[in-house]
């Protein structure tokens, strides 16, 4: 499950009740994890303002997800946590003994959401004058996750050995310098805190873009993809398990996710209502769809004729995101309208919903789902009170977990 983080209640966004909620419903449920996904910047790319963004809550206010890791740990037993990181404003030797002290505290149950970050206005809160190119963001982050690496890697798993008659807490010999220097970073490590206790964090990354499916086969335990066709799924499966074996890795040892968001309800009339309803006031306001593409591409969509044939759009932000965004019609009304982000098109009876998604991810050959959606206490009860328990019926979803961290759990199913 995606976890937007800042929730969508009003008065009590900022306190952490929802969220707890949410990660007590899926550990509840057996959920492989919960992932938070972040940004750090205000956006003032649909209209040239920021206006647009804040009076509807659009990405602000959104409060930092790190604090909630140990909050969430604490709510629940065995459930995986991956806040989300940026590769062009962390650096490496930060995240990489955050995360090891945030595993070591969960007992091996964290990850990390790796994101190279699209907004112009978030590199220049981190100190650019402009953002870094796309393929060298993308360069970046595979030596990003290099360096990382090799600084959990940077004590034995048996370094400590807390020896009181030779008066030892860690062996020397299995504590090392990593002296990395590369094109982006330098650290000469080691980290002075213990290897994490899942050897390294679980790590997880979405992008679709060429670099983004490399990155992910380079290093990445889980990607997750957003498609809304089941053709575009296979394809993508089937070249990032290619990448896999080039990288000369088994093409299992990475989880491929695909994002859905399905509409329940008590019958399936009920349902397809919601979703009719959802639809209607969807393609009322395409300005809402243009001004959250706008973010995602610093592409001020409200400059151009939302009814003329589309421009030739480029964009040094989330350039897959843009290509799939573009493909939907000939206007950007069109665009707007057919736009899905993920199969958002899934709606029924909880039983009728497990049975289209066990269909789907038999025919795509894909490892799961990640369901997103307007984070309600309802959406909530629904997927992990209704949907999850039709999933287990058919066998196709743990009913229970079988060891102890996150990595182990997510590569047993």
């Amino acid at each position: 499950m995606e976890d937007g983080v800042g929730g969508t209640s009003g008065r009590d966004w900022a306190q952490p009740d929802l969220h707890l909620d949410l990660a007590r419903a899926l550990d509840r449920a057996c959920f492989d994890f919960v992932l938070m996904e972040d940004s750090s910047f205000v956006p003032d790319s649909f209209g040239g303002s920021m206006d647009y963004y804040l009076e509807r809550a659009m990405r602000a206010s959104k409060n930092d997800p790190m604090p909630l890791v140990p909050l969430m740990a604490q709510a629940t037993k065995h459930l995986g946590i991956v806040p989300t990181i940026s590769t062009s404003f962390y650096p490496p030797f930060l995240l990489a003994r955050l995360m090891a002290t945030l595993d070591l505290m969960t007992g091996g149950r964290v990850g990390c959401n790796f994101v190279t970050s699209t907004a112009a206005r978030a590199a220049q809160n981190y100190g650019y004058d402009d953002h870094i190119e796309h393929d060298s963001r993308y360069a970046m982050a595979d030596e990003f996750v290099e360096v990382c690496l090799k600084l959990w890697a940077s004590w034995d798993a048996d370094a400590i050995v807390m020896d009181r008659d030779r008066d030892r807490f860690v062996d020397p010999s299995k504590v090392r310098p990593i002296a990395h220097k590369g094109r982006f970073f330098t650290s000469r490590g080691p980290m002075n805190t213990a290897q994490p206790p899942q050897g390294h964090p679980v790590l997880v990354q979405a992008g679709s873009s060429p670099q983004g499916r490399q990155f992910g086969a380079h290093h990445m335990d889980v990607v997750i993809a957003a498609y809304s066709g089941v053709d575009q799924m296979r394809e993508f499966c089937a070249d990032l398990r290619r990448r896999l074996v080039q990288f000369g890795r088994d093409p299992r040892s990475c989880k491929i996710m695909f994002v859905t968001s399905p509409t329940l309800g008590e019958t399936n009339a009920e349902a397809r209502e919601r979703y009719e309803r959802k639809q209607i006031a969807a393609n009322a306001s395409p300005e809402l769809v243009l001004a959250r593409m706008a973010g995602l591409t610093d592409i001020d969509f409200s400059q151009y004729d939302i009814d003329a044939p589309l421009a030739d759009f480029k964009t040094n932000g989330q350039q897959g995101t843009l290509k799939q965004f573009l493909a939907q019609g000939s206007t950007l009304r069109e665009v707007a309208r057919n736009y899905r982000y993920g199969l958002d098109h899934l709606h029924g009876t909880a039983d009728s919903v497990a049975g289209q998604m066990a269909e789907i991810m038999e025919e795509v050959g894909g490892d799961g789902f990640i369901l997103t959606g307007t984070l309600t206490r309802r959406y909530i009860a629904e997927i992990a009170d209704g949907l999850t328990p039709a999933l287990q019926d058919r066998g196709v979803v743990r009913t229970a977990y079988e060891h102890a961290q996150f990595r182990d759990n997510l590569m047993a199913f």
